[in-house]
């Protein structure tokens, strides 16, 4: 019998050990993608100029014109920091959990959000890129595996070229793949393509150029059939600070269905710090 529990016990603690070193690994995996998207930062970027916004739609005009100062160093990589509230339900029951997150936003060739979130003693972490979602429960057990798929990385694209539109707005200056077109006096869109995807994301902006919400499609299985499919996503943008020549929103709540009577903003988030690796 003695020899039974021996055998269970070292069994236990060489699945444990083998659940760690698979955490581990998820780590290095996330920090190699962090060092490959940092190290696309322009070692030496032109610095912006209103002459560059001159020929756009009114909205974007005004909006690249509140979210750059003149002569600010075009970085298009950022590294931002945050604090808030992730959703795990639905509209009538979000579930939220708190959480702390940072992100490497790189547009257009991808992003890397580390999250951690805890609501009593459960803990969950994991990361989110263009390449996959990977979740984790006490650091310990694996819940969500997924990306590697078209599905995956077309739902990032739409996610991290939206996100770049107010923590990255340099990434999104007209330029090749970057088209912007007016949709009404105070909202603009602006189409980004790249490696086969293309996304559309509006922008409504204020008399003076700050951006308000931002919203498109996006390409989703967040619906009760759990399929794939394009729908409505977006947030509000608040509490603006200046970040080297940057004006950004602090204060970011977006979700699912936006726009309709079933918006359910699952993430609430309050920015901590906004960096741009190499200024």
């Amino acid at each position: 019998m003695k020899t039974l529990v021996v055998i269970l016990l070292i069994v236990l603690a060489g699945g444990v050990l083998a659940l760690w070193l698979w955490r581990q690994w998820d780590h290095r995996l996330d920090q190699a993608a962090v060092d490959r998207l940092t190290a696309l930062q322009p070692s030496n970027p032109g610095r912006f100029e209103p002459a560059m916004v001159a020929g756009l739609p009114e909205p974007a005009r005004r909006y690249f014109l509140y979210t750059i100062a003149p002569d600010t160093p075009l970085y298009t990589v950022a590294c931002i920091s945050m604090a808030g509230r992730f959703g795990m339900g639905n509209r009538d029951k979000p579930d939220y959990l708190e959480m702390r997150a940072s992100q490497v936003l790189a547009m257009p060739a991808g992003f890397v959000w580390k999250m951690n979130a805890s609501r009593g003693l459960m803990r969950l972490s994991g990361s989110d890129t263009e390449g996959w979602t990977r979740f984790w429960l006490m650091e310990l057990l694996p819940v969500a595996r997924a990306g590697g798929d078209p599905d995956h990385t077309r739902s990032a694209f739409g996610r991290y070229v939206a996100e770049a539109v107010f923590w990255s707005p340099a990434s999104v200056l007209p330029g090749p793949g970057i088209r912007w077109e007016l949709v009404d006096e105070n909202t603009a869109r602006v189409t980004v393509r790249s490696n086969g995807l293309e996304q559309a994301v509006d922008v409504t902006v204020a008399k003076n150029g700050q951006p308000e919400e931002v919203s498109f499609f996006r390409w989703s299985n967040a619906n009760p059939e759990k399929v794939h499919r394009l729908q409505p996503f977006g947030g509000y943008l608040s509490e603006f600070r200046d970040f080297g020549g940057f004006r950004l929103p602090t204060r970011v709540a977006a979700g699912n269905f936006f726009g309709t009577e079933d918006y359910f903003p699952f993430f609430v988030v309050s920015v901590t710090d906004i960096t741009f690796p190499g200024a």
